[in-house]
C-alpha cells in the first residue's frame, strides 16, 4: 500500500506579492441585525464575508446585507477598493454545509446557485481575476483560512451574532475585530536579543503593529447598564479575551507525557506571554534569557526578558511565534 505524499504549497502561499493578490474567502452568519434604534424596530438576518491573504495570512471583513449576487459582488468591490484587485481568489465549493447546522442552508443554497455563480464570475473576468473551488468534501484544501477564521467565526458568532445592533454598529464591531486578528504575532523582526519587536499582519497592511485608543474595562459590567457604543466596546473586550487566549493555545504542541516530543526553547528566542487582563490588540512577549532544568533534564520553567523586567515563567505560559514552529 503506497503513502500519500504531500503536495507543494500552493504558488500563492511562497511566492513574495502584495497583500491580498491571492486570497480565500469564506462567509459565517446569519447575524441579527436592527433597522434602527428605536425599540419596536425591526430585525433581519445578515453575513459576515471573511477574505484572507495567502502571502501574509491578513484579514479583511464585509458585512453583507442578504444573501444575494448583488451583495456579495457590493462587498467584493468594497474589498477590491480597499485592498486592490486579486489575481486570484478560493473559495469553499458549499458542500461541506450539508453537513452543519441548518440555519446555514441559506448559505448552501446561495453559493450552489447557477445564476450566483454566473454574475460573480462575469465580475471576476471583467476585472481579470480568477475563481478557483476546492475539491468537494476536502475543507484541508482551504486549511489556510479556515484555520484562521475557524475561532474568529465561533467566537464572532456567539458574541455578536444575538446582539441586534445597527448596521453601523455592527460594521464597527466587525471592523474592531477584523484589527485583533491583524494584530496577532508572526514572527520576530530581528534577532538581536535586545529587539522585542514582531512581525504581524499589520506590518503590511499600515507599515507598523495595530493599536487602539485606551478604553475603561467593561468585561464585567452588565449590559444594561451600558450605552449602545459601549455596548460594543464590551464586544470587542469579550472577542479579544476569548480569541487571544484560543490563539495562544493553537501555538502550543501538546504531546503524552510519556514522550518529549515538543518543541524546545532556546535562548534569546522571542516567544509570546500568556498574561491575563491585557488590553486589546496588547501582546507581551519576551526573550528567553535561561531555561530551568529539573532533576530529569528537562526544562520546565524559563527566565523571559520582557520590557517590564525579568520573570520566571511555566512553559506552559510560553507560546512559540507561529512561523518559528
Amino acid at each position: 500500500m503506497s503513502e500519500a505524499l504531500m503536495g507543494s504549497l500552493p504558488a500563492g502561499r511562497v511566492t513574495v506579492s502584495k497583500p491580498f493578490l491571492h486570497c480565500g474567502v469564506d462567509y459565517a452568519g446569519p447575524i441579527i441585525l436592527r433597522e434602527g434604534k428605536r425599540r419596536n424596530a425591526r430585525n433581519h438576518k445578515a453575513y459576515i464575508s471573511i477574505f484572507v491573504c495567502f502571502a501574509t495570512k491578513g484579514v479583511h471583513i464585509e458585512l453583507v446585507s442578504d444573501l444575494t449576487s448583488e451583495s456579495f459582488i457590493a462587498a467584493l468591490r468594497r474589498f477590491i477598493s480597499r485592498r486592490g484587485k486579486p489575481s486570484c481568489m478560493y473559495s469553499d465549493n458549499g458542500t461541506t454545509f450539508v453537513g452543519a447546522h441548518k440555519r446555514l442552508k441559506e448559505l448552501y443554497e446561495f453559493i450552489n446557485d447557477s445564476q450566483t455563480q454566473g454574475e460573480i464570475q462575469q465580475f471576476l473576468r471583467e476585472h481579470q481575476t480568477a475563481w478557483c473551488f476546492i475539491p468537494p468534501n476536502a475543507p484541508h484544501f482551504g486549511g489556510l483560512w479556515e484555520a484562521v477564521v475557524k475561532s474568529a467565526k465561533h467566537h464572532m458568532i456567539r458574541i455578536i451574532g444575538k446582539a441586534h445592533l445597527n448596521f453601523e454598529e455592527m460594521t464597527t464591531a466587525l471592523h474592531e475585530v477584523e484589527a485583533i486578528l491583524n494584530s496577532r504575532p508572526l514572527t520576530q523582526l530581528s534577532s538581536d536579543p535586545n529587539d522585542l519587536t514582531y512581525l504581524s499582519p499589520g506590518h503590511f497592511l499600515i507599515g507598523t503593529t495595530l493599536n487602539s485608543f485606551p478604553c475603561r474595562d467593561l468585561h464585567d459590567v452588565n449590559e444594561n447598564r451600558l450605552t449602545r457604543w459601549q455596548r460594543v466596546e464590551q464586544m470587542r473586550q469579550h472577542f479579544w479575551r476569548r480569541w487571544s487566549d484560543e490563539y495562544l493555545h493553537s501555538l502550543q504542541e501538546r504531546t503524552k507525557w510519556r514522550a518529549n516530543k515538543g518543541l524546545q526553547l532556546k535562548p534569546n528566542q522571542l516567544v509570546l506571554v500568556k498574561q491575563q487582563g491585557l488590553a486589546p490588540l496588547q501582546w507581551l512577549l519576551g526573550r528567553v534569557q535561561e531555561l530551568h532544568t529539573g532533576s530529569d533534564g528537562i526544562a520546565r520553567a524559563a527566565l523571559v526578558r520582557t520590557a517590564k523586567g525579568l520573570f520566571t515563567r511555566l512553559l506552559s505560559k510560553l507560546a512559540i511565534l507561529p512561523i518559528d514552529i
